[in-house]
Order: structure tokens, then C-alpha cells, then sequence
């Protein structure tokens, strides 16, 4: 789910720009989850082609790629992955990150799968969770939803909860009103601009930030 998430939020930020993101994942989280998949790239509006998907043997590896990548002008938004508690993303390694991110004016996502929430100097930082999609016409599969809570925002309110679902078409996240009497927290539309994404995020059911 962190990882869907993260996708979906680099899709948002890099709407309008002819720039690829950076993608980099440690052999392990390949090992456990498979490589990236293509056609599930496209379902959620990134071209594959303009995905540059790089995989290394560690955390450490992750950081350093995702910290010159920040430093690239040609890259548009980059995602780093990590399988468990990654002991080399610690405060320091999210601050240079964010240093990074800020001096580059691209925006850097960070999916901690499987992972405890953990301090960090991200914009903010979410635990993210799948949800059930909402089928389509003929019983097709839906889109992908999450449920998102807001564990940290920098200069913001957090606390909150929410049941997104990711509208490829709009690149955008929209409420789960067809289940709204379900929800823990409250509702609110998500178009690009929205709530969920306004930094970067984390995730402990999945971990995102």
C-alpha cells in the first residue's frame, strides 16, 4: 500500500513536467514483492518509460541515490524504498534528504514498507494501509484506495484520517463517500492540491514519509 501511495503522489507531482522519476528499491524489497510491473505503472498514469527504476543492495545505497537524484535537475520527483526498520534512514539521512529535495524543487517520497513509525524531518509522514477498490462496471477492478492517517505535517494540523480512492484520469485522490458511515475520521475531496501528499510521506500496517 506505502508504495501505491507513493506512486500515486510522485504521478500528482510530476503532472505537467517532462522529467522521469527516480525510482530506487534494495534487491531485498524486490526479493519480497517482485519488480516493478509495468502495466501497473500505467493504471495509475506514469508512462513506464519514464520511470528510471534503480535497484541496490541497502538502505545506504537507497539514500545515496536518492540524495543525488535531489540533486539532479533532470529528474522530477524521486521515490526511495525500504524493507523493515531501515537503520540507515535515521534523522540525519531525512534531513539531508529534505535538504535535498528543497534545493532541487523536486520532491522526494519515501515508503518505509512494513516499518514502525520513526522521527523523521519529512514535510510529513503517513501510515498508509489498503483499502477495498470499488468495482467497476461489469465487476471489473476498481481503482486503488487507501486508508491514510496523517501522523505528522510540518506547520499543520495531523491526527486525521482518511479513505482515499486514486482517480488515474483526474491524477488525483478523491473521497470514499460510497463507504463514508464506515470511516473513523473525517472526509474530505482530494483533488491535486489535496491533503494526502502535501510532503512526504511514511508507512506501519505500511509506513510512508
Amino acid at each position: 500500500a506505502a508504495t501505491g501511495f507513493a506512486l500515486a503522489l510522485a504521478r500528482r507531482a510530476l503532472a505537467g513536467a517532462e522529467k522521469p522519476l527516480l525510482w530506487a528499491r534494495p534487491e531485498a524489497l524486490s526479493a519480497e514483492s517482485g519488480a516493478p510491473y509495468p502495466p501497473g505503472l500505467a493504471d495509475i498514469g506514469l508512462d513506464p518509460a519514464a520511470v528510471a527504476f534503480i535497484r541496490v543492495r541497502d538502505a545506504k545505497e537507497a539514500l545515496q541515490a536518492g540524495v543525488e537524484a535531489g540533486r539532479c535537475a533532470t529528474v522530477g520527483a524521486t521515490l526511495i524504498e525500504f524493507w523493515g526498520e531501515a537503520r540507515a534512514y535515521d534523522l540525519t539521512a531525512s534531513r539531508r534528504l529534505a535538504l535535498a529535495a528543497a534545493a532541487a524543487g523536486a520532491p522526494i517520497f519515501v515508503a518505509r514498507v512494513g516499518a514502525s513509525p520513526a522521527p523523521s524531518a519529512a514535510a510529513s509522514r503517513w501510515l498508509v494501509r489498503a483499502a477495498p477498490s470499488r468495482a467497476l462496471a461489469a465487476n471489473a477492478p476498481g481503482s486503488a484506495a487507501f486508508t491514510v492517517f496523517l501522523l505528522r505535517q510540518r506547520g499543520g494540523a495531523a491526527g486525521h484520517e482518511w479513505r482515499v480512492e486514486w482517480n488515474r484520469d483526474r491524477g488525483a485522490f478523491e473521497d470514499r463517500t460510497f463507504d463514508a458511515s464506515s470511516l473513523s475520521g473525517p472526509v474530505a475531496s482530494l483533488p491535486v492540491g489535496g491533503t494526502p501528499g502535501e510532503g512526504a510521506p511514511q508507512t506501519a500496517g505500511r509506513k510512508f514519509g
